[in-house]
This record gives structure tokens, C-alpha cells and sequence, in this order.
């Protein structure tokens, strides 16, 4: 989308620059940002802001120069004349079921793009409730969940799909994604948002958020038996062990990433220009974190079956954790972020009888920090879409959605996806 096509006065303008991640993708714009773009960074703290755009002018001398933009989440006003002055707002502001609601509606209502990288499911699941139509009639893209929560999962069951169908003309089964790493602290504004949730949401709404396919525009052929089975063992346990995964356990990203890629599936399903990419009506999607031992797999389990327990039935352990997270605004270190690393693999098992004993495997590594990674996919997301040419119109759509060409842009960032047939 060149600047001729929107008439707006910027092309790009994060929101909440000054927050931990806020300043992770403004430094990532300030270092990518192409000289026939126009920017701005926006949020309540002028001074604050001028920092920000200081430390970029400092890492990046030749940078195109942001601008300054003053609004706060509570001013409607503020936040609709922002959302007019621009072609996509990245907004980094969160908990987004706090925070959140005004730029999105802003957006939807504007027809403004919109990306965010949060990782509330029951949030996304009432914006889809309130804003999908608004955003048909004005022609908004938008994509929450467009950081770590969910990029890598989404892309990944997206790209082993198109591999399947290049390669062997089939749709495909099972899914299974697992990702191991180093340095994968939660910022305090990701410790924040775990906690809130289980405040601000009631159980109900908790459960119809997780219910399968819950996110998904089309039900699942399966209905709620749409994803893979566990036995008691794997359930009690939370081990398993799956072909060129070795052994797996529960994962913390799941309950963000799952539903996402399942309303990918139902979207590439519906959509015109799409629907050549749909992954199958017999797809199922999983996620795991591959641990050191199965003492380890065990523990983190362990810890995160009781951790959900205590912070959705005992209120003062959620007052209690508040007092030794990081707050929201704070995270990880440089030193540390430089140190960290991730890496993800993916499995699916093509459907189709002339394909047994095969497996698409994809690999993927990151030698940076999950934030870094984050940073990297709202501004390539950002550019995707300024770039035009999606065949979407206006709605509330996955980071699948975006294509080859994000998935292209992410692979030239350093998150490329590797994809080849084994035996399984």
C-alpha cells in the first residue's frame, strides 16, 4: 500500500511505545523503517516518548524521524484522531483486557489496520464478538495476537500445510508443534495480563474462550473432539513423546497459541482468496515445550496445572505473586535478552492413505529473546500489510492470514521456516 492509496499522514504509528515492548519495536522501525515511509510513536508521556525516539536517533543516526503523538487509552477522542492519522497502529498497550478495547475499536471503526501482540484469547474472543463487522464495513486488517502469541505456532502449521499440498496434493491431519529455549523470562507486563485475567474473566468465560475451535468462524467437523487426544496417564503426567519430538510436556504458550491457529484453519476455509490454503477438514493442532528430562517435564506440569488452579479459585495467591514478578512495564535485561534463544519444530501428518509413514517437518530457530522475536513481527506484520496486495478485505483475521509475503519478510529477519518430508 503505497501513500498515495491511504491519505494518511503516517504510514505507521506504535502505540504504547514507551512500554518494554513498546520500545523493542520502535528500536526495531527506527532500524528497518524504509526512507519513503513516514512514522510516529504515541502515547501519554511526551517526555517520555522523546526519550524513546532519542535512544533510536542514537542507535540508528540515519533513521527516518518519528513523530510524537499524545493519547491515553481512557480518551476516545484521542484515540479516534490518532487511529485517522494513520494507515496501521501497532498497539503494544496491555493488558488488553484493560487497556485495549479503545484502540481496537478506534480502528475498526476508522478503517485503520490494526496489529497487536497480545495473548489474551477470552480479550481476542469478545473484540471478534464486537468489532468483526464494523471492520467488514470499513475495511480494517486486523491482527491481534501478532507477536510470539501466536506468530510462530500459526506460521508454522500454515507452512507445513502449503508444503503438504505442493508436495503431495493432500490436506492435512494432526499437528503437533514444540519449541524448547533459553532466557524465556515473562516481561512484568506478561505476568500482569496471567493474573488479570483470572480476575477480570469468570470461569464461564474462561472455558468458552479454550472450548475447541472456539475462535474459529466454521465449527470443526469434529465438534469439541476436533483436537488430539490425551490418555489419563498423558493428562495426570503431562509427558508424551511424538516422532522427531522426542519427549514433550505441557506447554504455557498453548492456551494463546492453539486457539489461534484453529481459527486460521476456519478462516482459510471461508476466505475467497484462501481457501486453497486450508489445511483440511480432519485437522488438529497441538503444542508442547520439550524439556530437558522427564523429571523437568513432570515439574513444569506440575507447576502450571497448580499455578491455574491457585490463581483462578485463591485470590490472595494472585495478590501474592504481584509481589515478586516484574512490573508492567519492566523484563528482562539487554545482557540476558542477548543470551536467549528459541527454537521450534513441527510435525503433520499428511491425510491421506498414499502418504503413510510420511511426516512434514518444519524447523525454525531464533537466536535472540521471544521479546526481540515479537518486536520483529509486529513491524514485519506492519509492512506486510502497507505493502498491499493480501487479497483480504476488511475483518478480524491470524497472523496466517498475512501469506507467503509476511512469512517471506520473517524469514529474511532471521526466523526463517525450514520445511522438508521425513519417514515417520
Amino acid at each position: 500500500m503505497s501513500r498515495n492509496q491511504h491519505n494518511r499522514q503516517y504510514d505507521v504509528v506504535v502505540f504504547g511505545a514507551t512500554g518494554f515492548t513498546g520500545v523493542l519495536t520502535t528500536e526495531r522501525l527506527a532500524m528497518t523503517m524504509p526512507t519513503n515511509r513516514t512514522w510516529a510513536v504515541a502515547g501519554r508521556s511526551q517526555p517520555k516518548l522523546q526519550a524513546v525516539v532519542d535512544e533510536c536517533k542514537r542507535l540508528n543516526p540515519d533513521m527516518v524521524q518519528p513523530a510524537i503523538e499524545i493519547a491515553s487509552v481512557d480518551n476516545d477522542d484521542q484515540l479516534r484522531s490518532l487511529a485517522n492519522k494513520t494507515a496501521v497502529l501497532i498497539s503494544t498497550v496491555g493488558p488488553y483486557h484493560k487497556l485495549g478495547e479503545g484502540a481496537f475499536k478506534a480502528c475498526a471503526d476508522t478503517g485503520t489496520h490494526y496489529i497487536d501482540c497480545t495473548g489474551e484469547v477470552p480479550w481476542v474472543r469478545s473484540m471478534i464478538a464486537k468489532y468483526q463487522e464494523t471492520a467488514k464495513k470499513t475495511g480494517a486488517i486486523m491482527v491481534p495476537q501478532a507477536g510470539v502469541d501466536s506468530v510462530p505456532a500459526d506460521l508454522i502449521a500454515w507452512a507445513l500445510a502449503r508444503f503438504v499440498r505442493k508436495e503431495l496434493d493432500a490436506p492435512i491431519g494432526n499437528v503437533v508443534v514444540s519449541m524448547k529455549g533459553v532466557g524465556l523470562t515473562p516481561s512484568g507486563g506478561t505476568l500482569a495480563t496471567i493474573i488479570g485475567i483470572q480476575e477480570h474473566y469468570s470461569l464461564k468465560d474462561l472455558r468458552a474462550a479454550m472450548m475447541p475451535f472456539a475462535l474459529s468462524p466454521i465449527p470443526h467437523p469434529k465438534g469439541t473432539k476436533g483436537r488430539p487426544s490425551m490418555t489419563l496417564r498423558q493428562k495426570l503426567s503431562g509427558l508424551r513423546r511424538f516422532p522427531h519430538h522426542g519427549l514433550v510436556t505441557t506447554s504455557p504458550a498453548s492456551m494463546a497459541d492453539v486457539p489461534i491457529v484453529e481459527r486460521s484453519w476456519g478462516l482459510l476455509s471461508t476466505i475467497p482468496s484462501r481457501k486453497a490454503e486450508f489445511y483440511g477438514p480432519n485437522f488438529g493442532f497441538s503444542e508442547y515445550f520439550k524439556p530437558r528430562n522427564w523429571f523437568q517435564g513432570f515439574m513444569m506440569h506440575l507447576v502450571l496445572a497448580f499455578g491455574a488452579v491457585m490463581m483462578t479459585f485463591v485470590p490472595p495467591f494472585r495478590s501474592l505473586l504481584k509481589m515478586f514478578i516484574f512490573q508492567p512495564g519492566q523484563g528482562p535485561s539487554r545482557d540476558d535478552m542477548a543470551k536467549a534463544w528459541v527454537e521450534y519444530r513441527g510435525t503433520a501428518t499428511p491425510d491421506s492413505p498414499a502418504a503413510a509413514g510420511k511426516l512434514a517437518l518444519c524447523r525454525v530457530s531464533f537466536r535472540q529473546s521471544l521479546y526481540s522475536l515479537t518486536a520483529i513481527t509486529l513491524a514485519e506484520a506492519a509492512f506486510t500489510i502497507l505493502q498491499g496486495d493480501l487479497g483480504l478485505e476488511g475483518g478480524i483475521y491470524t497472523p496466517a492470514c498475512l501469506g507467503p509475503a509476511f512469512v517471506d519478510r520473517l524469514g529474511e529477519s532471521g526466523f526463517a521456516l525450514d520445511v522438508t518430508m521425513v519417514s515417520s
